[in-house]
């Protein structure tokens, strides 16, 4: 089971020239070593993007992300049309531009992405605006103590604690890896929660909304943990909140 369906058509015919060669890709990896390795890394990355055989994850290529969302496809808006509304249970109500986002303080955070499922792209460079700003400048009311998020694909959302919320490792992120966040990404604007799994860290984020109880999101509705620590899930991760 994995954290997002992967953006393609649910069992899309695959060609057995690309299965084979993928087949043996992999077996160069092995046979390569580290080195080669690495060169199959850089190699793959693109492929990941748009990878219809599901094979990719599985060759000795580590390091590089895994696209995912959980609807077929999603609108690529242009920066210029890009808002963020902030409403609910709140004082001051608000909708930015990408130009506004980009204006307020900047927090640079360099963490690894880890996946529920196990993958992990270690020492990735995030930068956005904390999370607790935005809320600082909307004003929670006394009766909020959650919040809920939205992604403008129209289907992806996701919820945190108040006190999540506010955390400094909590990002509106609106670079990564040195340049804008695209859009395979979740860009221009998602949310990265860096002590939680990558499902937590919703993509092309439009909406904050403050409630009053924690709103499961989407994942949450398939049995995945409300409190997505990592390490929560299995023994092998490390835990980043220490």
């Amino acid at each position: 089971m994995t954290a997002d369906r992967q953006d393609r058509p649910e069992g899309a015919p695959v060609g057995r020239r690309v299965v084979l060669g993928l087949l043996g890709l992999g077996a160069l990896g092995i046979v390569g070593g580290s080195t080669l390795q690495k060169g199959l890394s850089a190699v793959l990355e693109p492929i990941e993007t748009r990878d219809p055989t599901g094979l990719v994850s599985l060759l000795p290529a580590g390091g590089t992300f895994r696209f995912y969302s959980v609807t077929g496809a999603v609108a690529q808006p242009d920066a210029g049309d890009y808002r963020l509304t902030m409403s609910g249970l709140v004082q001051r109500s608000g909708t930015y531009t990408l130009a506004d986002l980009q204006a307020m303080p900047q927090t640079d955070l360099v963490r690894d992405f880890q996946c529920v499922t196990g993958w992990r792209v270690p020492h990735v460079p995030w930068s956005g605006v904390r999370l607790g700003h935005l809320l600082d400048l909307a004003g929670p009311t006394r009766a909020a103590d959650a919040v809920r998020l939205t992604s403008f694909d129209g289907t992806y959302t996701e919820s945190l604690t108040l006190e999540q919320a506010r955390r400094a490792d909590v990002l509106v992120a609106l670079r990564m890896s040195g340049g804008p966040v695209s859009h395979d990404h979740g860009g221009p604007v998602r949310l990265h929660v860096a002590p939680m799994y990558g499902y937590k860290s919703l993509k092309w984020l439009s909406g904050i909304e403050l409630t009053q109880g924690v709103r499961p999101g989407y994942w949450e509705g398939s049995g995945y943990s409300v409190d997505g620590w990592v390490g929560s899930s299995n023994g092998r991760d490390d835990d980043p909140t220490g």
